[in-house]
């Protein structure tokens, strides 16, 4: 074990783990960079491909489609590697942290159904580090990438999708302060869990879960409401993009296979922002939970 927590919180388990993390986080930047870069080089092999026809042993074929070839198998490979790297690394800082909690709760003269509440509550540390910061590298170098890659097709495309970003990130941060609320209402209930069972009572378990299932719903028809805003936003893209990808520029098979590849990235990176929003807003109050049991 790396030392007992003053601190449980997001930084905190950032520096006593920051050599796991720190090499988890790089491979993802690396596997997204490679993917990110690869509807361009695609798109080159696309062009060169129609340019020679069928002669494929042509250097001004062979080369882009090495490249491409390069690419792709960094992406793979890394992607891969991660995979494995990740389940070594975060289930280890599970059983510390796990520990940890354990360990205040003990200190503190809580009851063992809220300790054992908040050891599992924890798993969402480690969901956040395994998963969900990943998916959040993974939304941000996907939607700046696809913004940048845009650029150099034509600058009002990539206006367009940084102009749309702009409220679609306010409406977001509308919505989590709404959910952050919710998930609060929904970790309580969540630590009266092993109580309720050492009842023994059927009517009351079924009673808990079904109370359990009233925040949770609210934050679901939050998150729906949220996605419909953003996706009829992205229509407004998709539109002027198209327009201004057919009408007014003279691109190439390969470049427009490229700016589409490029567009669904930014869509569908766009698109699932509420669902990050959603896990920073259940971690940040379970922070603040764990905080005020250290204090």
């Amino acid at each position: 074990m790396e030392g007992q927590f003053t601190n449980m919180d997001l930084l905190s388990l950032f520096k006593r783990f920051r050599r796991g993390i720190t090499l988890a986080i790089g491979l993802v930047v690396i596997e997204n960079l490679a993917w990110i870069v690869e509807p361009t080089v695609f798109g080159n092999v696309i062009d060169a491909f129609i340019d020679k026809g069928f002669s494929l042993g042509d250097p001004a074929f062979i080369v882009p489609f090495l490249i491409w070839s390069g690419v792709f198998l960094v992406n793979s490979v890394v992607g891969a590697v991660r995979r494995s790297v990740d389940q070594r690394i975060y289930l280890k800082m599970f059983t510390d942290i796990a520990t940890d909690v354990a360990r205040i709760g003990h200190d503190r003269g809580h009851s063992t159904s809220r300790t054992a509440a908040r050891a599992e509550l924890s798993r969402e540390y480690i969901a956040f580090f395994q998963y969900r910061l990943p998916e959040i590298l993974e939304q941000s170098i996907s939607i700046g990438g696809a913004i940048v890659a845009l650029y150099f097709f034509d600058w009002r495309i990539a206006a367009t999708c940084t102009v749309i970003v702009v409220p679609l990130l306010f409406i977001t941060r509308l919505s989590t302060q709404r959910i952050l609320i919710l998930q609060r209402d929904l970790h309580d209930r969540r630590e009266q869990a092993f109580d309720i069972f050492g009842t023994k009572n059927l009517n009351e378990i079924r009673s808990f879960y079904t109370q359990l299932a009233v925040p949770q719903q609210r934050i679901a028809t939050w998150g729906a409401i949220n996605f419909g805003i953003v996706r009829g936003s992205l229509l407004i893209i998709f539109i002027i993009v198209l327009y201004i990808a057919i009408d007014l520029d003279n691109f190439t098979t390969g470049n427009i296979y490229s700016i589409v590849a490029y567009l669904w990235t930014f869509v569908t990176s766009s698109e699932y922002l509420p669902e990050l929003m959603e896990s920073w807003t259940s971690l940040k109050d379970i922070s603040s939970r764990v905080k005020a049991d250290q204090e």
